[in-house]
């Protein structure tokens, strides 16, 4: 199982020493949570931070892993791109043209996502499951880090995996993004999650990031 840190609670002060921590502990995908105070009730960052890290990204190998939690995704996957996304998910309860937009991030060159939020019924991504490169299970409510996981994500990442797994698109990535720590990792890695987004169990205060990610290691038994 790969993790994936977010930004999101990271020290921005500091925020090249932090990513390149993660890095240096063998972490190769980074998770940008772009928030843009409509879809969710917060705000983030856009593509300068993307554009800033790129060249840290690039040392390390790393990818860069944009999930676009904003309205009318559509408008902004040039900007996103030029700036340096590897890979780019957007909302299923934001993209009423899903396949449309699916089709623009890969025109782009970049690898395409599709998210729900918990209250979204998996059957939402039937269609364009063999569309993707990655599907994302939201385990929290989108829009502040630090809140505790919803057990009844792991139905639904079952569930996906079951589906992904007879339609023979083993590839795509099935990843879990909210209150992923050393506790619950686990469980969502067992339920058939491949990537696992981690921001608050990595990023806390006083805590070193080679500490944390090495917790969540132990946590999956590697």
């Amino acid at each position: 199982m790969k993790i994936a840190p977010s930004i999101l609670t990271a020290d921005f002060t500091r925020l090249g020493a932090e990513v390149e921590a993660a890095f240096a502990a063998g972490i190769r995908w980074l998770h940008l949570d772009v928030m843009d105070g409509r879809f969710v009730p917060n705000l983030s960052f856009g593509p300068l931070v993307v554009r800033a890290l790129r060249p840290l990204a690039d040392r390390y190998g790393a990818i860069i892993d944009a999930h676009l939690m904003i309205v009318e995704p559509e408008r902004y996957l040039e900007e996103y791109a030029a700036a340096g996304c590897d890979r780019m998910t957007v909302h299923v309860e934001a993209s009423p043209h899903l396949h449309r937009t699916v089709q623009a991030i890969k025109a782009l060159g970049k690898q395409a996502g599709a998210a729900i939020n918990p209250a979204t019924p998996v059957g939402a991504l039937e269609a364009i499951l063999p569309d993707l490169d990655l599907v994302l299970v939201m385990s929290v409510n989108p829009g502040f880090g630090g809140q505790s996981f919803i057990p009844g994500s792991l139905a639904k990442l079952a569930q996906l995996r079951h589906e992904l797994d007879a339609r023979g698109l083993p590839n795509v990535a099935l990843q879990v993004d909210g209150g992923v720590n050393a506790h619950t990792i686990g469980a969502a890695r067992d339920a058939g999650a491949t990537v696992a987004v981690v921001g608050s169990a990595i990023y806390a205060p006083g805590r070193p990031v080679a500490a944390a990610i090495a917790e969540l290691q132990a946590a999956l038994g590697a």
